[in-house]
C-alpha cells in the first residue's frame, strides 16, 4: 500500500480504468500490429514528422522495458532516439539567428501545454481565446504548432479519454471511499477474526468506522447500508459517490440501498488497491501505528483500540495529504506559548505532543 498525496494520485498515469478488458485490448492491438506488420512484410514503413513526435512523446512515458512488450512497428531504441532528437530541437538555438520572425515567449508554450492536458474538450480557438484573455496573442495556427511539436492530440481525439484523475478532481467535494480490514482476536476457542469496514471522506480523509463483526453478511450489510445512508446522521448524506473493490460482501442488496438514497457505486477493477490508495493508506497507518502493536482478547478490547486510535487520527496525526495538517485540530491546544505536554493512548502506543494554551 503506497502513500499518495492528492495531487499524486491525480497524477497518477490512469488514461482510465486499468481493467481486465484494458489488457484485453492492448493484447488484441499487439497481435493485430504483428500480423500487419507480417502482411508488409520487405516493405519499409514510412512516418511522418507528425506521427514520430508523437509516438516519440508517448514512448517515453512507457520506458524502455515496457517499450519491448508492447512496441512492434518500430524499435524502442528507435522511439526513444525520436525523443532524444525532440529534446535537442527544444534547446536548439539555430532558429534564433539570421533574419525570420521572433518565436514565441517561453511562458506561450507552457501555458498552452498546461490547457490542452488540463481541459481535454478546449480546441485550438479555445486555447486561443484564454491566452488572450492572458494578455497573449497568438494565431490559431500558433497554438496547433505548439501542441503539434509536443504529440497532444487534437481536442476530439482528447475528448473521447478522460482520465480518471480528471474525474476525481471535477467531483473531489462528493466523493467517499470504503474498505474492509481484518483482525485476529483471542477468545477461549482460539484465534478469532473480525472483520472491520470502515468509510472515508477523501477530500478531508475523515473516517468512520461503519461497523465490526465476525460474519459480515447479508442481513448484517444491508443494516449497515441503512445507517450509512441514514438522512439526518448517516455518513454518506451529501456524497454522491463511494469508490468501492469487487469484494463479495459488498451485495446487490447493500449497493441497491446506496443507490436508492443518491450515492453512485464506483466498482474498481480487480486487483487495482491503486485506484483506491486513500482507502487502503488508511489500513495501512492503522494497522502499522496501533493494531499490528497490540494483542486483542475479544471484540470489546479491539473496540476500544480502534476507537482510541480514531480519536488519535482525527485530532492529533499530522496528514502529509493534507499539507501536514491535524483534520480536525484540538480546542485549548495551544502552539506556543504554553508548557510542553504529551497525551498517551493505549499504555503509551499513540502519542500527542501539544502545548497548554496559555
Amino acid at each position: 500500500m503506497n502513500t499518495f498525496q492528492p495531487w499524486q494520485l491525480l497524477l497518477v498515469s490512469l488514461s482510465g480504468w486499468i481493467n481486465r478488458y484494458q489488457q484485453d485490448v492492448i493484447a488484441y492491438i499487439q497481435e493485430e500490429n504483428r500480423i500487419l506488420k507480417t502482411k508488409l512484410k520487405g516493405k519499409r514503413i514510412r512516418f511522418t514528422d507528425d506521427e514520430r513526435r508523437r509516438l516519440a512523446v508517448k514512448g517515453k512515458v512507457l520506458g524502455r522495458k515496457v517499450l519491448k512488450e508492447v512496441a512492434s512497428i518500430v524499435t524502442p531504441d528507435t522511439i526513444l532516439a525520436w525523443h532524444r532528437k525532440l529534446v535537442a530541437k527544444k534547446y536548439d538555438g539555430s532558429a534564433r539567428r539570421g533574419p525570420g520572425r521572433p518565436r514565441v515567449a517561453n511562458e506561450i508554450p507552457e501555458l498552452t501545454i498546461r490547457m490542452a492536458r488540463e481541459n481535454p474538450s478546449w480546441g485550438y480557438t479555445t486555447i486561443r481565446g484564454v491566452l488572450f484573455n492572458l494578455g497573449h496573442t497568438v494565431a490559431r495556427e500558433t497554438v496547433r504548432n505548439i501542441l503539434k511539436e509536443h504529440g497532444i492530440t487534437p481536442a476530439p481525439e482528447r475528448r473521447k479519454r478522460t482520465p480518471w484523475s480528471t474525474f476525481l478532481k471535477s467531483h473531489w467535494g462528493s466523493f467517499a471511499a470504503a474498505d474492509f480490514f481484518t483482525v485476529e482476536t483471542w477468545s477461549c476457542f482460539g484465534l478469532t477474526r473480525y472483520h472491520v469496514f470502515f468509510c472515508m471522506e477523501l477530500s478531508s480523509r475523515r473516517v468512520y468506522i461503519a461497523g465490526i463483526s465476525e460474519c459480515p453478511y447479508g442481513a448484517w450489510m444491508k443494516q449497515i447500508g441503512r445507517n450509512l445512508t441514514d438522512p439526518f446522521d448517516g455518513f454518506l448524506t451529501g456524497m454522491r459517490y463511494i469508490i468501492l473493490d469487487r469484494d463479495p460482501l459488498y451485495t446487490n442488496e447493500f449497493r441497491g440501498l446506496l443507490k436508492q438514497a443518491g450515492v453512485k457505486v464506483i466498482r474498481l477493477p480487480a486487483r487495482s488497491p491503486n485506484l483506491n490508495a486513500f482507502a487502503e493508506r488508511f489500513v495501512r497507518t492503522i494497522k502499522e501505528s496501533c493494531l499490528n502493536q497490540m494483542i486483542f482478547f475479544g471484540e470489546n478490547s479491539l473496540r476500544r483500540a480502534i476507537s482510541e486510535f480514531l480519536e488519535y487520527y482525527h485530532h492529533e496525526r499530522n496528514h502529509q495529504g493534507l499539507e501536514n495538517r491535524l483534520i480536525q485540530p484540538l480546542t485549548g491546544v495551544g502552539s506556543s506559548g504554553g508548557h510542553i505536554e504529551c497525551r498517551e493512548r493505549l499504555g503509551g502506543v499513540l502519542r500527542y505532543y501539544y502545548r497548554n494554551a496559555a
